[in-house]
């Protein structure tokens, strides 16, 4: 059947009223707003997942990655969600002040907000390029700190190796600046003592097992060949202001 143009007219008068008037005696419901953002997001890795191979492997990387670092992000968003009174609060200061998170969520704050953190610092700190030694006043500091360079790197491969069970090797600064190794269990970060963390690697199993199984010196010796020295040498000098 063909409409005429005013039966046509008609019909869409009586569509508008039906989508978009008000109904009689109330107001028309204001659009839904859009779901805002959480506020963490995981970032993207800055290299391809084979850009380190083969002192870590793809599969290695797109598991630690998009499984692992993804759920940590989850669980920090989450405990967020659940604690208006954090929203907004950098995710750094609530590491270095863990005691003012409320005690419901403090633990995921911790373990999620750590995780998330520790492998935003962790990816940055590797580049296919790695592994040249640092030079200049980095250069300099780890020497006057270690002995050499050489000793840094078997110092700091030992302390990576000693940690029971999971975990992560640092190297941090301390208030004044000074260049200190430490280690923390799970996914603890040296914010909550006060340190600012240069070079952190991941001694959780799920960072090597795929490749070297138990062998987690070799893991060590491998990564030392990828480290991003120039990074790591920005963070130390923003650290002495």
């Amino acid at each position: 059947m063909t409409l005429t143009r005013r039966e046509a007219l008609g019909a869409l008068a009586i569509a508008g009223v039906a989508l978009g008037a008000p109904r009689r005696g109330g107001t028309a419901e204001p659009p839904a707003s859009p779901p805002s953002a959480p506020p963490f997001e995981l970032p993207p890795l800055p290299y391809a997942a084979d850009a380190l191979e083969p002192q870590i492997d793809a599969e290695t990387m797109r598991i630690h990655h998009d499984k692992h670092h993804a759920a940590y992000v989850a669980g920090l968003n989450a405990a967020v969600a659940a604690t208006p009174e954090l929203a907004g609060r950098p995710l750094e200061s609530l590491l270095a002040a863990l005691d003012t998170v409320p005690e419901p969520v403090r633990s995921a704050v911790r373990n999620h907000g750590g995780g998330h953190f520790n492998h935003s610092l962790f990816w940055t700190s590797l580049d296919p390029r790695g592994g040249v030694a640092p030079t200049g006043e980095l250069a300099a500091a780890l020497s006057a700190a270690f002995g050499s360079f050489a000793s840094f790197t078997e110092a700091f491969q030992k302390a990576g190796a000693g940690v029971f069970g999971s975990g992560w090797a640092w190297l941090v600064a301390d208030a004044r600046g000074r260049l200190e190794l430490t280690t923390t269990p799970n996914q603890d970060t040296p914010l909550a003592t006060g340190r600012t963390p240069l070079l952190g690697i991941d001694v959780w199993e799920h960072a090597y097992y795929l490749r070297y199984q138990n062998r987690r010196a070799e893991y060590l010796a491998a990564i030392a060949r990828v480290v991003h020295w120039p990074v790591v040498e920005e963070r130390w000098r923003r650290s002495r202001g």
